[in-house]
């Protein structure tokens, strides 16, 4: 009688534990991701009254005999079935539709595993995280597709190196949003003008080249021609008789032909240049012409060992990336004439890098310094261009020209020179920190996991939201607030993308209800309540019994 007792206390107390259950369950019902727990019961031990004999020819066999002892719980089992989705209208929150979890990391570092899909970012840190602050595990970087599945954090933000949009719609470089370099290798393309308005020096050997045929032409010193089509018009005029000297009606210059023309004199200026990387001369050379006339347009106005002055203005130049060319101009005066000449260099704001991909947003710079040597040997115009600012001059192209004598602009060479500092604002960002989330919008998770965005109309991707997976779910233990904790008997996590290696694919704006079956928990409240009364009573029966045998004394 007193083993019934205590049978009745064991069943009492399984049954309690099994209402603890589908306590739970009900107290869950609304729980995003909840996954629901069924309890089993097994026999206790049996105390043995007969043991097992074998059967002989005469007798038969005897089977064991034993009292049990009540009931315990065999197992609670998490029941992993896929719930219902409801629609929730937040771009970041998911649902995975089949197997898998989501991966999340705790401040120190402990890795656990949910269903519920309730995301968000960190505005602080950009980083992906759960309701609770946990860190979802994931890919990082806008180059996730096709890249193995990984566990690392999500940092939602720009790339340091992508193209932002500021105020203004155009982007006019890519720029490093860090503040935390302060030198640079190249500084931008220099487009220079040179403005040449001279008259023929006095006293020029210059050659003409009719049908073949060279005529040697000297100015008379008070001869001045400010353009080629001045000069021609007069030797066409002048050369009239092939066969000896010809002077000018006007007295301003005389020439002394020898074959006779079949036609006008035409001509073109030809400039050939040449410069080294830094500190090269620029050569414009009056013999030896292709056939034609040609005559270079410089003048005499500075001599060729005479001291110059050099004016160079604006002093300061301060460029922004949206404002139009400045000019840089360079007044030469020659001491020995007093000729004054200018030099027009157009600047424009093109490009700040350095060798680590950091771009210069503010320096304390030196002004740009510039020096011309300007000399006319004989037969030659020779210029000078010495930059001394550093960087030096890495690059110095010229380009031939063909253009009338006179008011000459040769084409522009191309280079790259030192500038001084330049500064503009940078908006929405934080030194040393992560790029602001303030340009992004549109963020939303695909149902491969990738994280994308709009920045500037351009669509980006920012991370991929990888999935966990294991060999035996049940065997995960319930670590609380909706998270599970790897096992021994769960196995290891394996990584997978959503949707591949047998893991769901996600389902943005939708969140994954509870698994709990009201109707079901309902059905085993009753049955569970019907056993803890029947061993309650087992108890009170065998109490009267007791008081029973008792009785018998008196």
């Amino acid at each position: 009688m007193v083993r019934s007792m205590y049978s009745g206390v064991a069943g009492m107390r399984a049954h309690q534990q099994r209402m603890d259950v589908i306590g739970n369950n009900m107290a869950n019902a609304n729980t995003y991701g909840f996954k629901s727990s069924r309890v089993t019961f097994r026999d206790m031990f049996y105390q043995n009254i007969r043991n097992a004999s074998a059967g002989t020819s005469t007798r038969g066999g005897v089977s064991p005999s034993g009292v049990g002892y009540g009931s315990q719980i065999a197992s609670i089992d998490k029941l992993m079935t896929q719930s219902s989705m409801t629609s929730t209208g937040q771009p970041l929150d998911c649902a995975i539709t089949g197997d898998g979890f989501f991966q999340v990391q705790d401040s120190d570092g402990n890795v656990f595993y949910t269903r519920a899909g309730m995301l968000d970012i960190d505005q602080a840190t950009g980083y992906l995280i759960d309701l609770n602050g946990y860190f979802v595990l994931g890919t990082q970087g806008p180059d996730v597709v096709g890249k193995a599945p990984g566990n690392s954090k999500i940092q939602v933000k720009l790339d340091p190196l992508e193209a932002m949009a500021g105020s203004k719609t155009e982007t006019i470089q890519n720029v490093e949003y860090i503040l935390s370099a302060t030198n640079y290798t190249t500084a931008g393309n220099v487009n220079f003008n040179f403005s040449l308005d001279n008259a023929m020096p006095t006293g020029q050997n210059v050659r003409v080249v009719v049908d073949g045929n060279s005529i040697a032409v000297k100015v008379n010193p008070t001869a001045q021609f400010n353009s080629l089509s001045e000069f021609m018009d007069e030797v066409n005029q002048a050369i009239t008789d092939a066969r000896g000297g010809v002077e000018h009606p006007a007295g301003l210059f005389s020439i002394t032909a020898d074959p006779e023309p079949t036609g006008p004199l035409t001509g073109e200026q030809i400039v050939n240049s040449d410069n080294g990387p830094t500190g090269g001369k620029i050569t414009f050379a009056t013999t030896g012409l292709p056939t034609g006339f040609a005559v270079k347009d410089y003048g005499s106005a500075f001599s060729a060992n005479g001291a110059m002055n050099i004016t160079i203005t604006p002093k300061d130049a301060t460029l922004a990336p949206d404002d139009p060319a400045q000019t840089y101009r360079v007044s030469v005066t020659d001491a020995g004439t007093g000729a004054t000449y200018t030099i027009d260099q157009d600047l424009t704001y093109a490009q700040l890098t350095n060798s680590a991909g950091v771009h210069l947003v503010n320096n304390n710079g030196t002004d740009p310094n510039d020096s011309f040597d300007l000399r006319i040997p004989s037969g030659f115009c020779t210029k000078n261009v010495d930059n001394t600012q550093n960087p030096p001059v890495t690059t110095y192209t010229y380009l031939a020209a063909n253009t009338a004598l006179g008011t000459a602009t040769p084409q522009q060479p191309s280079g790259n020179i030192g500038l001084g500092s330049k500064d503009f604002l940078l908006e929405g960002g934080t030194q040393g920190g992560p790029q602001s989330l303030m340009n992004l919008t549109g963020i939303a998770i695909g149902a491969d996991g990738i994280i994308r965005a709009q920045n500037a109309g351009k669509d980006i991707i920012v991370g991929r939201i990888d999935l966990a997976n294991f060999d035996n779910p049940q065997g995960l233990d319930q670590a609380g607030s909706s998270y599970f904790a790897a096992t021994d008997n769960s196995g290891k996590a394996k990584y997978a993308v959503p949707g591949e290696d047998g893991t769901g694919a996600l389902k943005n704006s939708t969140l994954e209800m509870s698994n709990v079956d009201l109707s079901q928990e309902f059905s085993d409240m009753i049955v569970t309540q019907r056993g803890f009364q029947a061993n309650s009573r087992l108890i009170t029966v065998s109490d009267t019994m007791l008081e029973e045998l008792i009785n018998l004394k008196r």
